[in-house]
């Protein structure tokens, strides 16, 4: 893209982990007023450790944001390096990388993980800004069927960890505590957006977490911004092995019924044109959403291409705010609840 593809919008990007990395490393390329509005249900790893042993917000999926945020000068990019930047080795900081920890002292330090995130955003010099999707840590519980001897028993199992991995199959996701607060600079910039882009991501636990935190729920369906969903590129092992498109669409419609979007984005390559395209726009029709097909993949095996996804969003973007109620497509409870 060039500096003549640059406008001057609002954009809140919702996500986590690797799905958020690649739509804000698409949304800069175009804007540089962009939110990041990160889960904060990780319980893995070294912000596992962090949020066990500190009681802090896990801050690795923030980490990544505000890498991805960074500024394009050698000095930012070298910060940026050095947050992603994890310790080898065995001993206690083996696993740990220094961006959890900076972020981690900072937050303990001003009493605050917002202020926290400033103030590294300004170290690297971010080009947006970096929030949390609540200023508390969240744990995810899930219904899963598939791990007893019956298929048809399903079993509760909690942590972003065990929904991400486990061999059993996901129904539906639960955030702890049930109605967690938003921040209000989330809050606030959701009203103001033009756009809001949800997804892509591991569908379970770092998509459909935004939409559970119900004062989230609310700022997305009055904001006048226009909303996108991208889709991931293809099933996640784990969470969403077998999943199709519309598999993923029926699911959070599932956990928001009243929630509407404005575009469903699909790679091209990853719907074949047909019956498939058909159940797609179909599902999409539970959001009142038009299906938007574009080539958005990248060289690397399911991973969005920033420059392609970027041009994409660019163009939905400059196609302004549609200036609708948010509301479901009147489609009968029986009619959903007959399809696949």
């Amino acid at each position: 893209m060039t500096d003549a593809d640059v406008v001057a919008a609002d954009v809140v990007a919702l996500g986590g982990g690797h799905g958020l990395y690649a739509t804000l490393s698409a949304v800069r390329r175009f804007t540089s007023s962009v939110t990041a509005v990160v889960t904060v249900a990780d319980d893995g790893g070294s912000s596992g450790r962090l949020r066990t042993e500190l009681g802090v917000v896990p801050p690795g999926d923030l980490r990544m944001a505000l890498a991805a945020l960074a500024g394009t000068d050698a000095r930012s990019q070298l910060w940026a390096e050095v947050l992603q930047h994890r310790f080898g080795g065995n001993g206690a900081l083996a696993g740990h990388s220094v961006g959890n920890l900076l972020l981690a002292g900072v937050a303990e330090v001003l009493g605050d993980t917002v202020s926290a995130l400033d103030e590294v955003a300004r170290l690297l010099r971010l080009e947006g800004r970096v929030l949390p999707m609540s200023p508390i840590a969240l744990d995810i519980e899930a219904d899963v069927v598939g791990l007893e001897s019956d298929p048809r028993v399903s079993r509760v199992i909690r942590g972003q960890v065990a929904v991400a991995t486990t061999p059993g199959k996901v129904r539906r996701v639960r955030l702890l505590p049930p109605d967690p607060p938003a921040g209000p600079e989330v809050l606030a910039a959701i009203e103001r957006a033009e756009m809001v882009v949800l997804g892509p991501g591991s569908w379970f636990s770092s998509v459909l977490p935004h939409v559970l935190v119900p004062q989230l729920l609310h700022a997305l369906r009055t904001t006048a911004a226009r909303k996108v969903l991208v889709l991931n590129l293809a099933p996640e092992v784990g969470e969403t092995t077998g999943f199709s498109a519309e598999r993923h669409l029926h699911v959070l419609s599932q956990h928001a019924p009243a929630f509407a979007v404005d575009d469903v984005l699909v790679d091209s390559a990853s719907v074949p044109e047909g019956s498939e395209r058909e159940h797609v726009a179909r599902a999409a029709g539970l959001f009142g959403a038009t299906v938007v097909y574009e080539d958005v993949s990248g060289p690397r095996a399911n991973v969005h291409d920033a420059d392609k996804l970027g041009r994409v969003l660019s163009r939905l973007c400059g196609q302004g705010r549609p200036g609708r109620d948010d509301h479901m497509v009147d489609i009968s409870r029986k009619e959903r609840s007959s399809w696949p």
